[in-house]
């Protein structure tokens, strides 16, 4: 079955609910490979409201409830497009499509800097102009594939390590490893995300933990590894296990919260949706360890010509200033790998200080404590996994 990828674009006066209710339909749906800004958006924006606006496309964990905040700091308006979470479309929008121009800056998965850039679609960041990168923590800086030629492309904002969410009062034990979503006893209750970059990778760890097959690197597959883990995947959807394969976070939610599924690999905020519904959704310390990654805000050519550079930079430097990365710790489980969360945190009425340090030590402490796997958008043999991941979603 193909699969559909829409972007969804709001503007940061209102919540996402909200605006759509009022121009009248229940999403904005754009394909990927041929997107631009809807006309509407900015038919009644004189050229100096213009200049005060900040395209920003991004998973949609990335935005908040609203940007007011922002707003009164910086006296800038965020338009906030999701542009999901499968990197393939995302890349391609860049690549083939109109996203470098359509937009400013990007909220990508860590990794797709090289690509982007030797492509001339993002340019480097100056950060002489963004005084909070000082305070990113040393081993965030340190990631090589933010750069390129030495030049940082890639700021990572956001940092985590995934694993597996449950329903702890369906599954009915505390859940230690990623074999609750192969148990054939929670057959048809649990989900896997329709995206290869963090499926493959949870399998992988899955395999190599439990001595299942030899692997490596789970985030770099040989072709005989990929092959294995494809086929184990493969095997198990015609078998039933699966629910679904989700896609997006809207979606996720969802699942969990109808309790449609009671286990499923994603990402750590839609934890917090469902606990919000009353439920005991946890999130699991796997034995076998974590996927890590970033996300990583990018700078699009097109910046240039729309002259808002030093806007751009503003925001970057913003969502490092402190409370961008406490409503990211609060609401999501994220942390914005900075100093200044805390800092901020402790003068702040808006956050609880102890409850925010908690949450910020649990993230530290997944990768000082636990065994993590870094994320691989390209890995070596990445056409081979799209071309793996088609035959699973044609199964």
């Amino acid at each position: 079955m193909k699969k559909e990828h829409h972007i969804k674009e709001y503007n940061s006066n209102e919540s996402r609910r909200a605006f759509l209710k009022k121009i009248g339909i229940s999403s904005v749906g754009i394909s990927l490979l041929g997107f631009g800004v809807l006309n509407t958006l900015n038919a009644c924006k004189s050229d100096e409201d213009k200049k005060k606006i900040i395209r920003f496309l991004a998973i949609g964990t990335m935005t908040m409830e609203n940007w007011t905040q922002l707003e009164k700091d910086l006296n800038l308006s965020i338009t906030f497009a999701d542009s999901g979470n499968d990197v393939g479309p995302i890349i391609g929008s860049m690549l083939y499509g109109t996203a470098s121009t359509d937009y400013d800056v990007a909220g990508n998965q860590g990794g797709t800097e090289r690509e982007l850039a030797q492509a001339g679609k993002i340019i480097p960041w100056d950060l002489s102009k963004i005084q909070n990168w000082q305070e990113t923590w040393g081993w965030i800086k340190d990631i090589e594939s933010a750069k390129v030629n030495g030049k940082q492309y890639g700021l990572p904002v956001i940092a985590n390590a995934d694993s597996v969410i449950y329903n702890y009062k369906k599954i009915g034990k505390i859940v230690d490893s990623y074999d609750v979503i192969f148990d054939p006893k929670f057959k048809g209750r649990v989900a896997m995300e329709d995206a290869w970059m963090n499926s493959v990778i949870f399998t992988a760890i899955y395999l190599k933990g439990n001595d299942l097959h030899p692997i490596n690197d789970p985030g770099d597959l040989t072709v005989e590894e990929l092959e294995f883990v494809m086929e184990f995947l493969i095997k198990h959807k015609k078998d039933g296990q699966f629910k679904t394969f989700w896609n997006g976070w809207e979606t996720g939610v969802r699942l969990i919260k109808s309790e449609e599924v009671w286990a499923m690999t994603g990402w750590e905020p839609i934890v917090y949706e469902g606990q919000k519904s009353g439920l005991d959704i946890r999130y699991a310390e796997p034995k076998e360890g974590y996927e890590g990654w970033t996300n990583n805000l990018l700078l699009h050519a097109g910046v240039q010509d729309k002259n808002v550079v030093n806007e751009a930079h503003q925001f970057a430097n913003w969502l490092m200033n402190g409370f961008y990365g406490n409503w990211m710790t609060k609401n999501r489980g994220y942390v914005v790998p900075n100093d200044t969360t805390l800092a901020f945190a402790k003068q702040s009425s808006e956050f609880d200080f102890e409850e925010q340090k908690k949450k910020i030590e649990h993230v530290k402490n997944k990768f000082s404590k636990g065994k993590v796997y870094w994320q691989n958008v390209r890995p070596t043999n990445y056409k081979l996994y799209e071309q793996w991941w088609s035959k699973l979603r044609n199964a």
